[in-house]
């Protein structure tokens, strides 16, 4: 006898329920789109034989694929004894797959491989080439194929934009989705959106409701990108930590350097983060890890600099701050070309958003810096001081001497608060016997 697997779906996402050939969600942060598309997939695994594909633009490693979030909802549902995980991918019932695959690495020829799958879902749509969605579309073609797409909006001009907002194809599903839609919306992402609203209403506009960049003159920074990239092993290590006040975020950003590409790998944020409740913050970068090496510090706060250095980290130094410290930090910045690891979202969020001033009378753009969007580019600043005020040998040896080189060698809503959005009554699946 077969059971019945009871999945809840917010209401705004019951669209994307019926069949059709393409399918969308867009919106702001923490909408839980990729949630309603996970669950979508395990109960089409659980209804037939089911070959997917989960695809990104990028993805060099599993880490930043939808995996994770796959395997917590099977075993949220109590299904583990259904599916097969293994290292790469996962075995559903009655002989089918799920394998997850980056689409930059595909040619005409390779993209071929994917021919028999019927389901191929595009996570993080926004970053999606042209080329890869025009060899994705005719390659998922057996009957009742279906194409998903889950984004956060960028431009307008991107190419998920176009297809599916400006001119959708005849037949096609789209959804609007923001975090008022989610029932299950995290307490520490309402944190974070509850400050930029107050604070920010440029960046709550885009982050949150899922409105476009203002791609203007203004930008401070032009000269970075979001690539997955994996961090070699004996990496120098460059740390940068900036400090909340009252509500304002508490960071802590590692980056690397080379030749003249800045990398940033690793950030920790959290708002309202109290002076003894920091170290353990920081300790969440990689295993404490950020304990051993030395650290540059928003000088602003020396009370917090003493109270890090007596509890386990004693590297912590000040930042050397005067006039014109931050100009020349910035100017110092837009010299490299910037790699941006895509789970640092806050980093992503303030390269994007920070500006210069603009006359409020001719909308001309001054020289002069908006103090705003800047905390994890203020800890980027601090972390590449050394570098700015030394030659490359000397920071190579101030670093060693200082620090160590390193050796070689999400649960489900978790913390929710429940919002006013509503949700669909449990659709229930009953799953076949013997599967």
């Amino acid at each position: 006898m077969g059971k019945t697997l009871k999945i809840r779906t917010p209401r705004v996402f019951a669209p994307l329920l019926k069949p059709a050939r393409y399918k969308g969600a867009f919106g702001g942060r923490g909408s839980g789109k990729s949630h309603a598309f996970a669950e979508m997939l395990l109960e089409r695994c659980l209804t037939r034989v089911c070959r997917a594909v989960c695809v990104r633009e990028f993805q060099r490693t599993l880490e930043q694929s939808v995996m994770r979030l796959l395997i917590d909802k099977i075993r949220a549902f109590n299904i583990e004894s259904m599916f097969r995980i293994l290292n790469t991918h996962i075995e559903t019932p009655g002989g089918g797959i799920i394998i997850f695959q980056g689409m930059q690495t595909h040619t005409a020829e390779s993209i071929k491989s994917l021919e028999g799958y019927d389901v191929a879902w595009v996570e993080e749509a926004q970053v999606l080439s042209q080329r890869s969605l025009d060899l994705l579309r005719p390659t998922i073609r057996v009957e009742n194929s279906e194409l998903w797409f889950s984004w956060n909006p960028r431009n307008e001009r991107d190419p998920v934009d176009a297809f599916l907002r400006v001119k959708p194809p005849t037949g096609s599903i789209v959804v609007e989705a923001h975090y008022a839609d989610n029932p299950w919306f995290p307490a520490v992402l309402r944190a974070e959106m509850e400050w930029d609203r107050a604070h920010d209403p440029e960046k709550y506009a885009h982050v949150w409701m899922g409105k476009y960049e203002q791609l203007t003159e203004a930008r401070v920074f032009k000269n970075w990108r979001i690539e997955e990239f994996d961090t070699p092993a004996k990496t120098t290590f460059y740390f940068g930590a900036d400090w909340g006040f009252a509500q304002d975020p508490t960071v802590l950003v590692r980056c690397w350097v080379d030749g003249r590409t800045l990398y940033v790998d690793r950030e920790v944020y959290r708002i309202g983060c109290e002076i003894e409740d920091t170290p353990a913050l920081f300790d969440t970068l990689e295993g404490a890890m950020a304990r051993e090496w030395m650290i540059t510090a928003d000088s602003a706060r020396p009370e917090t600099i003493s109270h890090m250095r007596r509890h386990g980290y004693p590297r912590i130094r000040s930042a050397n701050k005067g006039p014109g410290s931050v100009e020349e930090g910035v100017k110092f910045l837009q010299n490299y070309n910037i790699v941006v690891h895509p789970r640092c979202k806050h980093t992503i969020d303030e390269l994007t958003l920070y500006r210069y001033k603009t006359d409020s009378l001719t909308g001309s753009v001054l020289p002069i810096l908006e103090d705003k969007k800047n905390h994890v580019i203020d800890s980027l600043r601090y972390a590449m001081e050394q570098a700015r005020k030394a030659s490359p040998a000397a920071v190579a040896a101030d670093y060693m001497a200082a620090t160590r080189v390193r050796d070689d060698d999400e649960t489900d809503h978790e913390g929710a608060v429940v919002a006013d959005a509503p949700t669909q009554p449990r659709r229930r699946t009953a799953i076949p016997s013997g599967w």
